[in-house]
């Protein structure tokens, strides 16, 4: 099977990006890592064998690169996706992928143009729990979905801070809707479909710092399910708690890490007709192996190589990312909100001037 060569750019959370390819040694090879720091990319170059590079435009100019991974801080995530489009390269991106709407259309254009793909990280798509769950929905047993609840609730201190592009609006973008509750909100759409309204309320209330960190949000599901979120960067404990309730089914996940909530530790309970015996019939053959990073990277490989569909894409980061827009501008406005965004709203070119 054809190995892809990988260039990741940033040894920040691109170090978790290459332990991801490296659980898939028969599928990718790591060619290079950039970073303006010569011994950071060294230090993650090493484990994996790779090149260092310290020029973003060296690494475009090598002939041994199939897809760049971009793990950038994100006011430059744009700028490197275009030019590595416009270099014939496939891209990864990590969240978010840009700060506006009508950039994720200005991307979709420059792909188009370029006929490479772009496709966001959304790792926590990929796990045991999560895997066991969409199965339930999709064969119909979990029933009509009711109510879920969601607890981002994570520890961030000043030293989190000390890196120069965290908590300023215009090198990170926005703050934990962006950079942390953006995960969580993506699995409620994963189990329980688009959201049709919704309701926030965002503060800074942690940290001295230029981006929210505390958000409490309701959310109105297109099927008529109902949805809170609450969002804290001040909890002394750190969960990401997800529980779905639906007709014939709950589901949720007390004991899974929280930063790998899709993972395993998910209970399954059952209501009315359904039975633990036919959930565990259900979920049988559900993958458990290769989760997070090195899941959606597994599952992307075949797309890579021209032999399957696109697992993720840039209609996903739109979806979340018009989420976030909305958010940003329901707190901002003390209105709701309804989804889909038209492109004449005032939060489509941006959420910018929404951030409070």
């Amino acid at each position: 099977m054809a190995r892809v060569r990988v260039a990741v750019i940033g040894a920040g959370i691109g170090a978790a990006h290459v332990e991801g390819y490296g659980a898939n040694p028969d599928l990718y090879e790591i060619a290079a890592v950039c970073d303006l720091d010569a011994a950071r990319a060294a230090k993650v170059a090493a484990a994996c064998g790779a090149a260092v590079e310290t020029r973003y435009e060296a690494v475009l100019a090598r002939a041994d690169v199939d897809l760049v991974d971009i793990c950038l801080p994100p006011h430059l995530h744009r700028g490197a996706i275009e030019a590595a489009l416009a270099a014939g390269r496939h891209v990864v991106c990590e969240k978010p992928l840009v700060g506006s709407l009508a950039e994720v259309e200005a991307v979709r254009r420059a792909a188009e143009r370029a006929g490479r793909a772009v496709v966001p990280i959304y790792q926590y798509r990929y796990g045991a729990g999560m895997a066991r769950l969409q199965r339930l929905v999709g064969a119909g047993l979990a029933g009509a979905p009711l109510v879920a609840s969601l607890e981002t609730h994570w520890d961030r201190r000043a030293d989190y801070y000390d890196v120069a592009w965290r908590g300023r609006r215009a090198t990170e973008l926005g703050g934990a809707m962006l950079g942390h509750a953006i995960h969580a909100h993506d699995l409620l759409t994963q189990a329980m479909g688009p959201v049709r309204r919704v309701f926030a309320r965002l503060a800074t209330r942690v940290n001295p710092v230029e981006t929210e960190d505390c958000a409490a949000i309701v959310l109105e599901m297109a099927s008529g399910a109902l949805a809170t979120s609450s969002v804290t960067l001040g909890s002394a404990d750190e969960i990401t708690r997800l529980r779905f309730c639906f007709s014939e089914l709950t589901a949720e996940n007390p004991g899974a890490p929280p930063y790998r909530p899709g993972e395993g530790g998910w209970r399954f309970a059952p209501r009315g007709e359904l039975t633990a015996a036919r959930i565990e019939a259900a979920t049988q053959g559900a993958p458990d192996a290769r989760q997070g990073f090195a899941g959606l990277f597994a599952a992307l490989h075949p797309a890579l190589i021209g032999a399957g569909a696109w697992p993720l894409g840039l209609d996903d980061a739109y979806a979340s990312l018009e989420l976030a827009s909305a958010i940003y501008y329901s707190s901002a406005t003390g209105a709701a909100v309804e989804l889909p965004l038209a492109r004449d709203h005032p939060v489509w070119t941006g959420w910018a001037p929404w951030l409070g």
